[in-house]
């Protein structure tokens, strides 16, 4: 038996600590990070209730309500206290975190969910067909899988489907299923308003396609062309006022919002670069589809 000084309280912790240590290890290295994804970038709001809280790439998005709050993407494991730390720096508190949600199951997005879950109690909402992805850390990812877990995983308390409304403190998310880069990716439409105008804003998976992926079918994921064609036809009959996306590349955050710029929502109303993206998405689904017959 092992016998020492120190307070029961502290050996918990530790113990604590070795078990989560444990289980880390047991997580495959990350197959890709972009330095872009942990580097650290203001908070800002973007419209009403909708803040930005992640980091230089990587697109967190809060939405504050009376009865407390929504973060919708979490970024890589690490970026945690980035999160806590914007949010905090807005004003809000990060146990106020109600609801978990998720525009794709891929550990860039997902893998500090478990964490945050943990921390706040929120609870987890997603498509039903990333669900079991994110239960087991990306195992079963359709071409990330079958190597080992990139994150530590989540059992979701609420399987979200098409059209799904998510409500918390009088406002209303929208969940759109939006199929191909991850079985269950998901975009969200949100309707919310300042002292001189109501904004629907449109949060947007961009449906890339990635290097692996067989547009005529994968063995866990047949239909996975056929899914990106009903995404990018989906995409161009969507209305809104304002667009972000996943990733902060993907809508030219740091061109639009420098560093201690003013709030300013319509600087995020650019239809026409929206309108471009999956133009240019549909003619690399085109010529991707082209190449593999």
């Amino acid at each position: 038996m092992l016998h020492t000084s120190l307070p029961r309280t502290v050996l918990v912790a530790l113990f604590s600590f070795a078990v989560v240590m444990a289980y880390a290890q047991k997580l495959r290295p990350l197959p890709n990070v972009n330095p872009e994804w942990s580097k650290t970038t203001e908070p800002f709001r973007i419209a009403g209730n909708l803040y930005y809280v992640g980091t230089y790439d990587l697109a967190c998005y809060l939405i504050t309500t009376p009865k407390g709050n929504i973060l919708i993407n979490t970024g890589l494991a690490e970026s945690v206290p980035v999160i806590k730390a914007n949010i905090e720096a807005l004003g809000f508190k990060f146990n106020d975190i109600k609801i978990l949600l998720n525009t794709q199951a891929h550990y860039d997005h997902v893998a500090g969910m478990a964490e945050i879950k943990k921390r706040t109690g929120a609870k987890m909402m997603i498509n039903e067909q990333d669900a079991q992805v994110l239960a087991d850390g990306g195992e079963s990812d359709f071409v990330f899988g079958g190597k080992g877990s990139t994150f530590i995983g989540v059992k979701a308390d609420r399987l979200l489907h098409d059209g799904d409304s998510i409500t918390l403190g009088g406002t209303t998310l929208i969940a759109l299923h939006h199929p191909g880069h991850t079985k269950g990716s998901t975009s969200f439409l949100v309707n919310t308003k300042d002292d001189k105008r109501a904004w629907k804003v449109l949060i947007v998976n961009m449906p890339t396609i990635l290097e692996d992926t067989k547009l005529s079918g994968m063995p866990t994921y047949p239909n996975v062309g056929k899914d990106y064609a009903y995404t990018l036809g989906a995409m161009k009959k969507l209305q809104f006022d304002l667009w972000v996306a996943s990733h902060a590349s993907q809508f030219d955050l740091h061109d639009k919002r420098k560093a201690g710029d003013p709030y300013n929502p319509q600087a995020f109303s650019n239809r026409a670069g929206y309108d471009s993206q999956v133009s240019e998405l549909e003619a690399e689904y085109q010529r991707r589809l082209k190449g593999e017959k």
